[in-house]
């Protein structure tokens, strides 16, 4: 739905990237529901005990690709913004921006976060990208977010006026 919103004001993409699971992330729950559909078809034997694996693996991959469809993306124009999911922040809201790398992300994800901040956080994602607000209205502190160009984003955060290219 926001992408469709963000076509139509004519948006150019400086910077889009999907947090997809990785490859090494796919095996231990595809198993995990390969086991338990065995489990229930030993309990239950005959015709029917097909039926858990018809049900369960089909679940964990639409669980899997369901974890990958966070999208992390920077638009351009005259109305630039930052898209995560469905959520947006103008970028004219954006004060402070950090580049947070993975041995720091604990602290900021744990004891030093802020319950009222908005987090897209993927733990297969190394780095993290903590974007103050400015808004005063706005009773979000920070947005903290997953991405595996840190750098980048953080850059045209800080200068939305230059041209990018996009990523996938």
């Amino acid at each position: 739905m926001g992408e469709s919103v963000n076509a139509a004001e004519g948006g150019t993409i400086k910077h889009s990237e999907r947090l997809y699971v990785p490859w090494w992330g796919w095996p231990l729950p595809l198993l995990g529901g390969g086991l338990l559909a065995a489990e229930i078809d030993m309990g239950y034997p005959g015709l029917r005990g097909w039926l858990p694996y018809v049900v369960l693996i089909p679940a964990v991959i639409a669980l899997m690709l369901s974890l990958g469809r966070s999208r992390v993306k920077v638009t351009g124009d005259d109305r630039p913004e930052l898209w995560l999911r469905d959520a947006h922040l103008p970028l004219r809201f954006v004060g402070d921006v950090e580049v947070i790398g993975k041995e720091e992300k604990r602290k900021a994800l744990g004891r030093d976060a802020d319950p009222a901040a908005f987090v897209l956080h993927r733990g297969w994602v190394g780095p993290v990208v903590r974007v103050w607000l400015t808004d005063p209205e706005d009773p979000t502190p920070y947005w903290l977010f997953s991405t595996r160009h840190p750098e980048k984003v953080a850059e045209l955060l800080r200068h939305p006026a230059r041209d990018g290219v996009q990523s996938s």
